[in-house]
């Protein structure tokens, strides 16, 4: 359990603040939809990690970057590919002449915030690579385990499956992911401000300053546990997990392990709103991102092509929805 001094402690309220000065500082680097970069910092509040399925050119790299600028954190970008090897990412033994014995050379992965970039281009024994990283925070080589830096975020990227080149991520990494999500394209008046900023070639990159240190990010990270959550809620969430395993369309539904999921990030969800007590909006607010890369669908359904969102709105509205009043 980390502690803190209470020069670091952070009220709800304070975090919240906080939160929506880290978003409007990365919204001035970048043309990008407040909601999701809500959905990406629930990922960080969860202590999870997020996923990013997108064509190439949407700004994943930009984007990533700016979040790690804003959170004065370190960020290392993992380009992954067909040849990219595990020791590649978590790093390997190399031979000092001078002292005459082997010397571990970290790789990439030892850093606060990872851009895991197209990870489903390489081959699944290197995608591996991160599942005790993204699981335990730790990786070991050669029998030796080393811990990571705290606070440890991985955003991943992936091209769409129906890409040329790309090898599917086993189940067991995508339950590593709190939050799945989609950058998307900009809307019209987006776009016309990315052509404005571009316009002026002599003028740099817009990008984002320092809003946050290492100490106040780990404080945040532990703000969720004062959110209060009620013995409804707790049923509420269980019953929208379970109502995953028994629809028609789904073969294997929610784990244990992402019905606690939902439960973080729908924490997560309230601190962002400024909320000391967890509802079932806020629930709602992050379901489809927690849920649907966790259901794997039927053969009939593929063949159909349901969309796993759409399972995800019709769990939501037939489980009954608790009422719940702010605390005395």
């Amino acid at each position: 359990m980390r502690t803190y001094t209470m020069a670091n402690e952070l009220t709800i309220q304070e975090a919240s603040e906080e939160i929506d000065r880290v978003i409007e500082e990365i919204q001035n680097a970048v043309i990008i939809e407040r909601d999701f970069l809500e959905r990406v910092l629930v990922g960080l509040l969860s202590q999870g990690h997020v996923l990013l399925e997108d064509v190439p050119g949407t700004g994943k790299t930009l984007t990533a970057n700016s979040f790690a600028t804003a959170l004065g954190l370190e960020f290392n970008r993992i380009q992954f590919t067909p040849d990219l090897l595990p020791n590649d990412v978590t790093g390997t033994y190399i031979y000092n002449e001078k002292k005459g014995e082997f010397e571990f050379n970290k790789g990439p992965i030892f850093s606060n915030i990872i851009l895991a970039d197209e990870i489903n281009r390489a081959p699944p024994k290197t995608q591996a690579a991160l599942l005790e990283a993204m699981g335990e925070g730790q990786v070991t080589t050669e029998g030796d385990t080393r811990q990571l830096p705290d606070p440890f975020f991985v955003i991943a990227t992936q091209n769409p499956v129906e890409q040329e080149g790309t090898f599917p991520l086993p189940e067991a990494q995508v339950d590593r992911f709190n939050i799945k999500d989609t950058i998307g394209y900009p809307d019209a008046d987006g776009e016309v401000e990315l052509l404005r900023r571009r316009d002026n070639r002599f003028e740099s990159t817009p990008s984002s300053s320092q809003v946050l240190d290492l100490d106040r990010v780990r404080a945040l990270q532990e703000v969720p546990e004062q959110v209060t959550v009620t013995e409804d809620m707790l049923e509420y969430i269980s019953q929208v997990s379970r109502a995953t395993r028994s629809h028609h369309h789904v073969r294997v539904g929610m784990s244990p392990r992402g019905t606690q999921r939902l439960y973080e990030c729908a924490r997560a969800q309230s601190v962002i709103e400024g909320r000391d007590y967890l509802t079932p909006d806020d629930v709602k607010a992050v379901s489809s991102s927690v849920i649907a890369h966790r259901m794997v669908l039927t053969p009939d359904a593929q063949v159909q092509d349901v969309d796993k969102e759409s399972i995800v709105e019709e769990v939501l509205e037939e489980i009954p929805v608790p009422t719940v009043e702010a605390p005395a």
